[in-house]
């Protein structure tokens, strides 16, 4: 049996990056403005991400203080549970209370719970 082997010569490879042979020097006027055009988008890049930064700075300070708070808050009932425990009324509790409806009439099952 003979052997047959066939070989092929590649395709020419064809580079896209860099200059391309033949161009003229009339198109500098098509690179300039293109390089004008970069920059103006460049300058709106940095523009809108500026204002994301502002954005998103402002909305970790508006959460900040929503956590300082909720954590005086938190404080404040953690020493309203230790009146209470101690026998105590705390200041405020009351009208607390009334305003959450805590102390409301409710319908169970056709019985009035107070």
């Amino acid at each position: 049996m003979k052997e047959t082997t066939t070989t092929t010569t590649p395709a020419p490879v064809t580079n896209k990056r860099g200059r391309k042979p033949g161009k003229k020097s009339s198109d500098k006027v098509d690179i300039k403005a293109k390089l004008e055009m970069s920059r103006q988008s460049a300058r709106e890049c940095r523009a809108r991400k500026k204002l994301r930064y502002q954005y998103l700075e402002e909305l970790v300070k508006d959460r900040e203080k929503a956590v300082i708070s909720l954590r005086q808050e938190l404080e404040k009932y953690r020493t309203w549970c230790v009146e209470v425990d101690e026998g105590r009324i705390p200041e405020g509790l009351p009208g607390l209370l009334d305003e959450l409806g805590a102390v409301k009439q409710e319908f169970a099952g056709g019985v009035l719970i107070m």
